[in-house]
């Protein structure tokens, strides 16, 4: 095991000293991937954190007992995936951690904050609107009745995710723009008495539009995930109308499969 936290560290990479390295020499899985196994799990924790240095590929070669083409292969992994990032003069440094979301009916907001990840939300609309033929079958309406449209841009860490849009049947709850910023959509609703009980969603995948890659701060056609998901109460009771757009270089669904019997 080899340990970080008995030696000084320099100012910069506090976060370091906390971890302990643990790489199992005769283990199959190359010492590279474990290593870069293991900065993930901290970055994911939260252990370190975005703007955390961990020095240069000879320190850590050292402070690691390993060699720096080894240090050098973990840590381009974890460069690749978007979770740190090489600064002349500065060293290796952790961007943000990727969201990995289980595909199940919760709120984005709650399993952000339920990872550790600081969610933030600017209410970008908030008006009532006709409805579209697509967001009325959606929601059991006709056409053009009026409908609650929230849009909202969710961040963590001071970085866009997601850009939000919902649907929501007039009348269903108290909505002000403060709540809708301090926090989720779904807690309110439970928080009003309404029981989500299912949802039907679909995810797919396209890019960016100029005006989307300039709020989620991508490039313009830079691949965006997409989520359509309509939710209903305890009642059957369609309740929410979704259609929202993550990026792909900061989030996932993560969901798993069982054969079926």
């Amino acid at each position: 095991m080899a340990k970080t936290g008995d030696r000084a560290r320099p100012a910069a990479e506090p976060a370091l000293s906390a971890l302990d390295f643990a790489l199992d020499r005769g283990s199959p899985v190359p010492l590279y991937h474990q290593l870069a196994q293991q900065l993930e799990a901290a970055i994911q924790r939260g252990v370190l954190a975005p703007g955390n240095l961990l020095g240069n590929e000879v320190d850590l070669s050292v402070r690691l007992g390993l060699s720096r083409p080894t240090v050098r292969q973990a840590i381009q992994s974890l460069v690749d995936k978007g979770l740190l990032v090489r600064r002349r003069g500065v060293g290796t440094q952790v961007v943000h951690s990727r969201v990995r979301r289980p595909l199940e009916l919760s709120s984005l907001y709650d399993d952000l904050e339920a990872a550790g990840q600081g969610p933030a939300t600017l209410v970008v609309r908030h008006e009532t609107v006709p409805a579209s033929p697509g967001t009325a079958a959606a929601l059991g309406l006709a056409e053009g009745d009026e409908v609650v449209l929230l849009e909202r841009l969710r961040s963590t860490h001071g970085q866009p995710v997601a850009l939000l849009c919902n649907y929501l049947p007039p009348g269903l709850l108290e909505l002000d723009d403060d709540r809708l910023e301090a926090t989720g959509l779904y807690r309110m609703m439970r928080s009003a008495g309404i029981t989500l009980h299912s949802a039907r969603q679909t995810v797919g995948a396209r890019s960016a539009t100029a005006q989307e890659a300039a709020r989620l701060g991508e490039r313009e056609g830079a691949a965006l995930l997409t989520m359509e998901r309509t939710a209903y109460d305890d009642t059957g009771r369609p309740v929410e109308f979704g259609t929202h757009i993550y990026r792909a270089s900061r989030y996932s669904f993560d969901f798993q499969l069982l054969v079926r019997p």
